[in-house]
C-alpha cells in the first residue's frame, strides 16, 4: 500500500501519526518514555523552567514518517517545532518532505485526518502553479 502523505499531531507526551492516501489510512500512537510530565518554573532560577526534548521520542516519531512523500506536523505547543528541528538535524532526507507546521489543539484522529486531507489539497494546488 502506497501512503504518500503523513500528518503528525505532537505534544511532549504523545504523537499521533497518520499516514494516508486518497482511499486508505494507517494510524499509530507513539508515547514518550520521559518521566517529566510538566516543567514548572521556580522563582529565583536562571533555567527558566525548560527541559530538553526527549530525543529518542522525537527520533521514533521521525522514523515513523520517514517513508512519506509529504509530511504535515501539527500540535498545540512547542513540540512540533522541536520535531521539525530534530528532523533537520538528524534526518535531512525526511526533513525535505516536511511541507508545513500548523497550530492545532487536540483533535480526534478522524478530525486530524480530515484536517490533513484539506491541507494537502491546498499544497497540491499550489504545486500546479
Amino acid at each position: 500500500m502506497s501512503l504518500s502523505h503523513a500528518v503528525v499531531w505532537i505534544d511532549h507526551q504523545e504523537a499521533h501519526v497518520i499516514q494516508f492516501n486518497a482511499n486508505e489510512s494507517e494510524s499509530e500512537i507513539i508515547k514518550t518514555k520521559s518521566k517529566h510530565t510538566r516543567v514548572h518554573q521556580r522563582a529565583g532560577t536562571l533555567a527558566g523552567g525548560r527541559t530538553d526534548a526527549d530525543q529518542s521520542y522525537l527520533h521514533e516519531v521521525i522514523h515513523a514518517v520517514s517513508g512519506a512523500g509529504e509530511i504535515l506536523i501539527v500540535g498545540p505547543g512547542s513540540a512540533k517545532l522541536e520535531l521539525f528541528k530534530h528532523a533537520h538535524t538528524h534526518d535531512a532526507k525526511t526533513s525535505e518532505n516536511i511541507v508545513g507546521l500548523e497550530s492545532v489543539d487536540h483533535p480526534t484522529d478522524g478530525q486530524l485526518l480530515a484536517y490533513a486531507k484539506k491541507y494537502f489539497i491546498k499544497v497540491d494546488r499550489m504545486k500546479a502553479f
